[in-house]
Parts: structure tokens; C-alpha cells; sequence
């Protein structure tokens, strides 16, 4: 865990894969989750994400949870399996990306990525709104914050040639800005988003709507 920069201060070494199998077990249980969320070992707060319904998560035990988080893997986990399924997603992670605190900022650029990725029927309008915060938060020279950044703009770049095109001009953008983090974020961002293999993709994807 430390390798991958994971806090394992309050670990106990379960891998995901067991906790995904024991979440099928357990089933959807909002009262368990928040007890386990609140023992505050790592992988009871990951157990604790999977298994909670989003229709009862409220914005404040989104605050609560996201102040807590002390390692990316957390993060990352809430967001992709859980926060992006409420109805608060967009909202927060407009209102995180201007927080200063690492892992609510990284939230935030989670949240759209997971977003770009699961909520296939969202309009391009909502992804559109988010390249402007990216662009804004490109400059943040935390590894945490670049990487899920970076992670953001090519997520939302790789769901449709509309988004594509959108993303690359962000990227571009960005390249001209005087900081080493928003250059690294915007040159690893251009290498996939004009790379042939998501362009196959958009053809296949036009190709099977016809």
C-alpha cells in the first residue's frame, strides 16, 4: 500500500476484490455503511462505499465522508462507487474543485471522471461545464490533484468526438500555461485523446448507432 501511496495507518490488508465479493454478500445496507464508514478503518470505508444506497446519501454525509478521506484509493472508491450515483454528483464536484483541502480538490476530479464514465445519458452540456475548472485547476503541482485533473479531461474527452475535439482545445490551453503541472497534465491528456485508438473507437461507435 505505501508503493501506491496508500495511508494504511488503519489497515488491515484486504484486497478490493474481497471486499467487492463481500458487498455482493452483505447487499445494499445505508445503515451498516455509515457504521462502518465511522470505525474508520481503510477497508471498512471502502466496504462502507460499496454497499450504501446513493437515493439516501444527503449532501452532509457527503461533506462528513470527503473531510475524512486520508488516501487517494478511498477517494477515488466513494466517488466512482457511490458519490456519482447522487443526486448531488454535478453539484459537488463543481463546489470541491475550489476547496483547498488535497483529497476533497482530488474528489471533486474523481467525481467527474466517474461521472464522464457512468452517466452515459448526461448531456455534453455538463461535461463541457466542467473543462473551464479543469483548465482553472491545471496549475495545482499536488500529485493527488494533477493526476485526477489529468484523469478528468481525458475522460471526458474520450466519450464522444464532440467531447473530443472540446477536450483537446482545453489541453491545448493549458499547454501554454506557465507550470509544470498543467504542461505535464495537458501533454499526457493530448497523447491519448488524438492517439488513433480512441479515434477507432469513435468509428466503431458511429459505425454500430447507424
Amino acid at each position: 500500500m505505501a508503493r501506491f501511496g496508500i495511508e494504511s495507518r488503519n489497515a488491515l490488508g484486504i484486497s478490493v476484490s474481497k471486499l467487492r465479493k463481500l458487498a455482493r454478500q452483505i447487499g445494499p445496507s445505508h445503515a451498516l455503511a455509515q457504521q462502518l464508514w465511522d470505525c474508520g478503518i481503510h477497508e471498512a470505508r471502502g466496504l462502507a462505499a460499496l454497499i450504501d444506497e446513493p437515493g439516501k446519501v444527503t449532501e452532509q454525509q457527503m461533506e462528513r465522508w470527503v473531510r475524512a478521506i486520508e488516501s487517494w484509493d478511498i477517494c477515488d472508491g466513494c466517488c466512482g462507487n457511490l458519490f456519482d450515483k447522487t443526486p448531488f454528483a454535478y453539484h459537488k464536484a463543481v463546489e470541491w474543485s475550489g476547496r483547498e483541502e488535497e483529497y476533497v480538490k482530488r474528489a471533486a476530479f474523481a467525481l467527474m471522471a466517474w461521472l464522464a464514465v457512468h452517466d452515459k445519458k448526461a448531456a455534453d452540456a455538463k461535461f463541457l461545464g466542467f473543462l473551464p475548472i479543469i483548465s482553472r485547476e491545471s496549475t495545482d503541482e499536488r500529485n493527488f490533484v494533477k493526476k485526477a485533473v489529468n484523469w478528468a479531461l481525458r475522460q471526458i474527452g474520450k466519450r464522444n468526438p464532440l467531447l473530443n475535439e472540446a477536450a483537446i482545445k482545453t489541453a491545448q490551453q493549458i499547454q501554454k500555461l506557465d507550470s509544470r503541472s498543467a504542461r505535464w497534465t495537458a501533454a499526457d491528456a493530448l497523447r491519448e485523446l488524438t492517439s488513433e485508438t480512441v479515434r477507432q473507437r469513435f468509428r466503431r461507435g458511429l459505425r454500430l448507432s447507424r
